[in-house]
């Protein structure tokens, strides 16, 4: 038997847990984003010391927010280091190196890395052997950008950080109890186990909401704070099959209009997360007088509070096939859109 009262839908979980906590123990309920940040920025200048930092950015919500968050703690001492891995989404490349360098004026080194990545991916279909490739050319990458960073700064960085959450650990690791491995997050269990680095995880034990909160309090803008969750693995764990530039324009100009539309027409919001995914069938269909034989989009939209259970977004259909027409008629390789009505558990928010 199995209980789970920390997630939203176990009617008087919260319940359980003030009862336990507050009457049973006798703790003082006095946890807020801004006493854990004012901690934790303590906590940071003491372990890092004089030390500098690395970080892998990727533009968002928990690796923004850490940025940030360690950016206060230390200044200068941290780098952040963002990887073109030909896997993001569009427009992103631009848009993360004007938000950090230009805007918040933290040190960032930007890689193009994106051809590497996508040789070692080549012919790769099992999403958890995706994972691991992806996180051990990461660290390999980082390796190299160490040895220009020790050049410009007089030392070596001894530190990684990164903006694992909880759900992540949850389903990559048994953390603190029993609980069986869902998938590997890639900065859970993608790291081999030489790499060089003493790893820096401010929020492995919050969940996206606190560190939304967070963010907030250090004045990141609301289109980052409000970002929907992406996965680091990125496009790769949302083409179910092998990943080439075919198959990522591909499901990188669906995700485009599916997220454009949920901006234009108000709902983007209201989900917890939403993209697209390219599904390893092809369909026939009929464009003008000409018969075709595509492949299939799946569209997947959620709500949902923390990540850890989610119900699948009931949009307008009058939405959905405005969506679907546009990704049909733009997308050339496109030709079938389908709706994932599946909520979580059991199945997972990502398809791989």
């Amino acid at each position: 038997v199995q209980f789970h009262p920390e997630v939203v839908h176990t009617e008087g979980g919260q319940r359980i847990f003030e009862n336990f906590v507050g009457e049973i123990c006798g703790c003082r309920c006095d946890w807020s984003p801004a006493s854990f940040m004012t901690q934790k920025i303590a906590e940071i200048r003491e372990l890092v010391g004089m030390d500098h930092v690395i970080l892998g950015l990727s533009g968002g919500v928990d690796s923004s927010v850490a940025a940030r968050l360690i950016h206060e703690a230390i200044g200068d001492q941290l780098t952040c280091i963002f990887v073109n891995n030909g896997l993001l989404r569009h427009g992103e490349w631009e848009s993360v190196q004007k938000t950090f360098r230009d805007h918040f004026q933290i040190r960032l080194e930007a890689i193009d890395a994106s051809e590497r990545f996508l040789t070692r991916l080549e012919g790769i279909t099992d999403p958890e052997r995706k994972r691991v490739v992806i996180g051990n050319t990461f660290v390999h990458v980082f390796e190299e950008a160490t040895s220009a960073i020790t050049s410009a700064l007089g030392t070596k960085p001894k530190f990684l950080a990164q903006g694992t959450l909880y759900p992540d650990v949850i389903e990559s690791i048994s953390f603190k109890g029993p609980s069986v491995t869902i998938k590997t997050h890639h900065n859970v269990g993608g790291l081999p186990e030489d790499h060089p680095f003493e790893i820096l995880e401010p929020f492995r034990e919050l969940f996206k909401d606190e560190v939304r909160e967070i963010g907030k309090l250090l004045a990141l803008p609301e289109e980052i704070i409000g970002r929907h969750p992406f996965p680091g693995p990125g496009l790769a764990v949302r083409i179910l099959g092998p990943v080439c530039a075919r198959s990522l324009h591909l499901v990188r100009e669906a995700d485009r209009i599916f997220i454009e539309e949920l901006h234009a027409q108000g709902y983007y919001n209201d989900v917890w997360q939403a993209f697209a995914v390219l599904l390893p069938v092809q369909s026939v269909g009929v464009m003008g007088d000409e018969r075709t034989y595509e492949q299939v989009c799946g569209l997947r939209a959620v709500t949902s509070k923390d990540g850890m259970t989610a119900d699948w977004a009931k949009l307008p259909l009058e939405f959905l096939g405005y969506v679907a027409n546009r990704i049909v008629n733009e997308v050339r390789g496109i030709n079938r859109i389908v709706y994932d009505i599946s909520s979580k558990p059991p199945a997972t928010i990502e398809w791989e």
